[in-house]
């Protein structure tokens, strides 16, 4: 396993790299002047050179490259002109309200999605299975955004169950220590149950938000592999030897068809994490998708490529822990390792 894991490392490498030049070239390309945008439009050519000199854009691209690069090499991605601070703080503060809708709206997701899709791939033709396929086609033709939108309309503004869509929390409640920031779990630290309460409320509809979004290819995955394995010849034997069908199917079939599972899984979540620009957005969600669509708005190069790097190093490590979940489930991934 440990040897898979190193292998695994070393193919990342040049991923990152190329993640790097392809950032730094897309950045530079964007229209739009940041030293432009930061003068003012009453400010003189002079001083937007001026402005343009202090930032280094007046240096040829393969100069602003290597000083891009030897500031990361320190950990440094740079300071945000839009915010004034650091990038890698400014990341470090909105990252965890991000993972923790990306994690809500996957685990909500999961609880759906699994059992409804084991469900009709053991009743292939019956009514679950017919709603497995309308859950799967929603899914799939909803835009998330619209969504969204939709769920703050009926449950905000038509029934009055949901509150405002204005962030992590209320105007009335307070922020806990931070601790590991995620607010629920810093709640449940400070023992503020009524803070819990609002942090979860708010939580509600951009996580049902993201689990819609993902419903569709979990499902659909989860049944066709299930389809698949119930088919196999371990499973017919294992029926043949007069198990009970919970104990094949539970057992036998589901374990092995949860390779495919997790692959999807993993992509889910990346897609997830792509798609919480916009329900940040929808839900004014203080997390890393609606920081980098003002660095955009701005021209502001330091926080879009500290983002576009860190979603590919969060993409490595998951699969990375994509490649340990397939060691544990099936063993035999170990062996080829």
């Amino acid at each position: 396993m440990l040897k898979m894991i190193g292998q695994r490392l070393m193919t990342t490498i040049p991923s990152i790299i190329g993640v790097i030049i392809v950032t730094f070239l897309l950045t530079r390309v964007l229209p739009g002047d940041t030293a432009a945008y930061f003068a003012g439009p009453a400010a003189s050519p002079q001083a937007i050179a001026e402005i343009r000199g202090k930032l280094g854009l007046d240096q040829p691209l393969p100069v602003q490259f290597v000083s891009y690069v030897t500031a990361l090499l320190k950990g440094d991605l740079g300071q945000s002109l839009t915010t004034g601070q650091p990038v890698t703080r400014d990341i470090a503060a909105r990252l965890p309200a991000s993972a923790e809708l990306t994690l809500a709206g996957l685990l909500l997701a999961m609880a759906v999605a699994l059992p409804l899709g084991v469900l009709a791939a053991v009743k292939q033709g019956s009514w679950i299975d017919h709603l497995c396929r309308i859950v799967a086609t929603a899914g799939v033709s909803l835009p998330v955004f619209f969504t969204g939108l939709l769920l703050v309309y009926v449950f905000y503004f038509l029934l009055g169950w949901s509150p405002a869509p204005l962030g992590r929390l209320d105007v009335f409640a307070s922020e806990p220590p931070g601790v590991t920031g995620f607010l629920l779990v810093d709640m449940l630290l400070a023992r503020d149950l009524e803070g819990f309460r609002a942090a979860f409320s708010q939580l509600i509809l951009p996580a049902v938000t993201l689990a819609i979004f993902s419903l569709a290819p979990i499902t659909r995955m989860t049944r066709a592999s299930m389809l698949a394995v119930l088919g196999a010849d371990f499973v017919r034997t294992a029926r043949a030897s007069g198990l009970t069908n919970g104990k094949v199917i539970g057992t036998y079939a589901f374990r092995n068809a949860m390779l495919p599972v997790v692959t999807t899984l993993g992509m889910v979540f990346s897609f997830l994490l792509g798609a919480n620009v916009l329900v940040e957005k929808v839900f004014a969600w203080p997390g890393i998708g609606s920081y980098a669509v003002e660095a955009l708005i701005a021209s502001d190069y330091a926080p879009i490529q500290g983002f576009v790097l860190t979603m590919a190093v969060m993409y490595v490590a998951l699969n990375l822990m994509i490649d340990v979940l397939y060691g544990v489930i099936d063993p035999r991934v170990r062996l080829e390792g």
